[in-house]
């Protein structure tokens, strides 16, 4: 594989890293109060653009992440690594399209914002404004959503994951554990925000036909949510420590990723 393609998609793995682990970080210091904020990932855009030397961090953070789109796009069309091209490679290679569609937004948005600040609408629209045929497209999202948590589930159980990294048999078992378990828990911490934003989508779709005043909610209102039931904080600091290594486990995937094709 060309060696410019693996230096783009390992500086992408950094960015998306950073993500993470800052959207995590947030989460963490709201659940134990100290000042966070339950922040989604396009929040997060805005927080590091508050910072010392934000417009610096935005730049780096935007290429890093159209680097880890293009990463996509070419897993996705071109198939360097033999994905495959029956049922399930197809499926595997939509997935990563569209990976790809959702990093070009986010990097797009973070250094469109470097020159102009655009606010975040909390709370999304109402589904009315889809017309009647919006619940459809609301139970398709739910669906499609749900499928992508028990996925992250079953990533987390399998552990299919480990087998993207190459780590030298000379080693530290000590090493191989860290790859591994901040993938699993990063894993379950996805899964579980995927699933309440699938759940967010599901009973919109429900409540547009009741009322029609049902918002469609994100990864902020996700974690309102997990703060608000049985475990509260300690769920939500729980996720947020998952998310944190998730983001941990992105910069593994930069150090030991490894490319076939």
């Amino acid at each position: 594989m060309n060696d410019n393609l693996k230096k783009l998609a390992t500086i992408g793995f950094i960015a998306k890293g950073a993500v993470y682990a800052t959207v995590g970080g947030l989460a963490l210091a709201s659940a134990l109060n100290m000042g966070g904020e339950k922040a989604g990932l396009f929040d997060v855009v805005e927080f590091l653009e508050k910072q010392p030397f934000g417009k610096v961090i935005l730049a780096v953070l935007g290429l890093g992440l159209l680097c880890l789109s293009f990463w996509r796009f070419v897993q996705g069309i071109r198939d360097p690594e033999d994905i495959g091209s029956d049922l399930n490679g197809w499926f595997t290679r939509i997935g990563l399209l569209t990976a790809g569609f959702f990093f070009l937004g986010l990097g797009g948005f973070a250094l469109y914002e470097i020159f102009w600040n655009v606010p975040i609408k909390q709370g999304g629209g109402s589904p009315r404004e889809l017309g009647d045929w919006g619940k459809y497209v609301f139970y398709i999202i739910g669906a499609s959503l749900t499928g992508k948590a028990f996925y992250q589930f079953f990533m987390a159980y399998e552990g299919g994951y480990t087998k993207l990294f190459y780590i030298s048999p000379s080693a530290l078992d000590a090493k191989r554990a860290f790859v591994k378990n901040t993938g699993r828990v990063g894993l379950i911490a996805r899964g579980i925000i995927t699933g309440v934003v699938a759940y967010f989508f599901l009973n919109a779709g429900y409540r547009w036909s009741l009322r029609g005043s049902e918002k469609v909610r994100g990864t902020e209102e996700a974690f309102s949510f997990i703060q608000n039931n049985a475990a509260g904080s300690w769920l939500l600091g729980l996720v947020a420590i998952g998310l944190i290594s998730y983001g941990i486990h992105m910069f593994a995937m930069a150090r030991y990723r490894k490319f076939d094709g």
